[in-house]
């Protein structure tokens, strides 16, 4: 198996892959290797992906159906009179 060697990362970025590996039970490691492969499945099978997110945001629709919703500007609106 090959290695791989990320150089000059900001410790921000590293800050954060380490709270979500730990987030994840993973060592920082699993969790760049686990970020490295969802990245590069999306792009090997996007209509997979994409069929699967289609089917989600069909789910999360079908959720919704029934309920009322407000308008965001209304919301935004409320807001600012409340200040």
């Amino acid at each position: 198996m090959a290695s791989l060697h990320v150089r000059n990362v900001d410790e921000e970025i590293v800050r954060k892959l380490k709270e979500r590996a730990e987030r994840n039970g993973r060592s920082a490691e699993a969790e760049h290797r686990a970020i490295l492969n969802a990245a590069l499945v999306w792009d090997a099978a996007p209509e997979t992906d994409v069929a699967e997110w289609k089917r989600r945001a069909a789910d999360f629709r079908a959720g919704l159906e029934g309920r009322v919703l407000t308008p965001s500007e209304v919301l935004l609106h409320e807001s600012r009179d409340e200040r």
